[in-house]
């Protein structure tokens, strides 16, 4: 196995055990939503401190529902994500098309004489 192949088996098993963990070792139980996001539980910290606080602001767009919200986030996520791999995928291609460009250089390959 390569050094590449065993750091990247590590990355899987670490995340892996980041997400089954908090699961397994009971870490949500005894909550009402045991796996809010932080937003939520900041919310429900300031109204316990400080019942009478106004927000400053108010959301653009309150979605319909908590599986709207969810949906959108997602959404939001895939297209993040599809802007990275774009992203680097561009990049590798630039570098390899550099490194082929590069190899026909040094076998002395004159491009404009292709076709000829």
């Amino acid at each position: 196995m390569t050094r590449n192949a065993k750091i990247n088996t590590l990355l899987l098993l670490l995340v892996a055990a980041l997400a089954v963990l908090p699961i397994a070792l009971g870490l949500g139980e005894g909550k009402e939503e045991p796996f809010a996001g932080a937003d939520a539980q900041a919310e429900t910290a300031i109204t316990e401190l400080k019942p009478d606080y106004e927000p400053w602001f108010s959301p653009l767009y309150e979605p319909p529902s908590g599986e709207v919200e969810s949906a959108l986030f997602a959404l939001q996520a895939a297209l993040g994500a599809g802007v990275l791999a774009y992203y680097f995928g561009v990049r590798r291609g630039r570098r390899q098309g550099e490194a082929a460009a590069a190899a026909g250089a040094d076998r002395g390959d004159d491009p404009g004489s292709r076709g000829a």
